[in-house]
């Protein structure tokens, strides 16, 4: 692995103005800590509770080398979000996760060494394999999730236990060229990108993580991306 390595973390948000805060400075104690070169990528959809507010007044406290604003005029989508973070990278590994704390930062050191172990070209956060683990879900949401691992797992077999997450360490060079062929947009977004990087022949590793639900602010999971996380295997299915 190139001793120059730089870790972008791309961070899409929407109404996250409670959380960013807390969570950009334990990036930073982490990256810091570790003596790693880093960057933040945030692209906020217009998010009418003032995150863009609070990430620009970040920008000036953490300086603009390390916070980087790319916003976008409305809600497009999750899948759009990455693809146009992405054009801003800087650093030779991409990191993707959440902006609502269900991805704890202290995972990070051990997904980083987990890629330069086996020089993998993506490392997946699993909560459903080893010492992962779910917590603040109900029932029904765990049902869901659970049910929509187990569906892509059953049509597609890509050898990963956790499709539907998206704490993810890539190589910059391989999210590119995976999301180039990833069509799907929302919720099915995370799983195709998977398996197409797994279609292409990348290898990937896994690392347990606790995920635990937000603490500010509301899911944006809802029926319709259910349905079209659905109608994302089966196209995969037809298709991979």
């Amino acid at each position: 692995m190139s001793p120059n390595a730089k870790y972008s973390v791309l961070l899409p948000t929407y109404n996250e103005r409670a959380n960013l805060p807390v969570l950009v400075w334990l990036l930073q104690r982490m990256f810091t800590e570790n003596k790693l070169d880093w960057e933040l990528i945030i692209v906020d959809d217009a998010s009418p509770d003032g995150t863009l507010q609070i990430a620009q007044q970040l920008q000036k406290l953490y300086t603009p080398k390390r916070i980087v604003l790319k916003p976008r005029t409305g809600k497009l989508g999750l899948g759009t979000a990455y693809v146009h973070g992405l054009k801003y990278v800087t650093g030779n590994f991409v990191i993707i996760m959440d902006a609502d704390f269900s991805h704890h930062p202290k995972f990070l050191p051990r997904m980083i060494e987990k890629q330069k172990e086996g020089d993998y070209d993506i490392v997946t956060g699993t909560r459903y394999a080893g010492s992962g683990g779910v917590y603040g879900w109900d029932l029904k949401r765990k049902l869901i999730s659970r049910g929509a691992n187990l569906f892509a797992d059953t049509v597609l077999r890509p050898g990963v236990s956790d499709l539907t997450g998206s704490f993810r360490l890539y190589k910059r060079e391989v999210l590119e060229k995976a999301i180039a062929n990833t069509k799907g947009k929302g919720y099915s977004f995370q799983m195709e990108l998977m398996v197409r990087a797994k279609g292409m022949g990348y290898r990937i590793a896994e690392v347990p993580i606790s995920f635990v639900d937000r603490v500010y602010g509301e899911s944006k999971l809802g029926q319709e991306e259910i349905v079209e996380y659905v109608k994302g295997v089966m196209t995969l299915w037809l298709k991979v």
